[in-house]
């Protein structure tokens, strides 16, 4: 068998299979990624009018540089903001939305991403009856087990949920800082 047939046409044809592959993946993500990246806005919109429901539009704020946050979004009626925040919770990343009404107190959470275990940090981060603990209170730091329950069994979780709620608290009074 020559050097070629053995050792160069295998290695050309692996390059072009690659090229090839590489070509068809490049096309399909400059497809689909714009798609992706609407549905997930407006998966977002939707979630923010859940939690706020009173509000008539949202202006995305900048400039807040508050660890953890990852997006701010004040009604454009007044109605309030909604804050997205992350923590590490038992399972990986808890993503959670955090609307404050224009009052200043916390007027509703929404667990948005979570990946804790079933039937245990589930107990946390897919229960909207334990949420519920969160609505009223003021946006100020809260400590787990005196302004909220943690979860038997799922402290961890609890925390995280916790810590996330903190993350947007430190969020909200950013931007309310800036408004004054």
């Amino acid at each position: 068998m020559s050097k070629w047939n053995r050792l160069f046409k295998p290695v050309l044809v692996l390059v072009l299979v690659c090229t090839a592959v590489s070509g068809s993946l490049a096309v399909a993500h400059s497809v689909t990624g714009p798609i992706i990246e609407e549905a997930a806005r407006r998966e977002q919109e939707a979630a923010r009018l859940e939690l706020l429901p009173e509000a008539k539009g949202f202006k995305r704020m900048l400039g807040y540089g508050v660890e953890q946050v990852s997006d701010i979004c004040v009604a454009e009626n007044g109605a309030g903001v909604v804050v997205t925040a992350k923590a590490k919770g038992y399972g990986g990343d808890m993503t959670v939305m955090v609307a404050f009404s224009a009052d200043g107190t916390i007027k509703r959470i929404k667990v948005a991403e979570q990946s804790e275990t079933k039937g245990i940090g589930s107990k946390v981060a897919a229960n909207s009856a334990y949420w519920a603990q969160y609505e009223g209170l003021p946006a100020r730091e809260l400590v787990l087990n005196e302004d909220v329950d943690a979860v038997t069994g799922a402290t961890k979780s609890s925390r995280a949920l916790l810590e996330a709620v903190n993350a947007a608290v430190k969020g909200y009074r950013a931007v309310q800082s800036i408004g004054d």
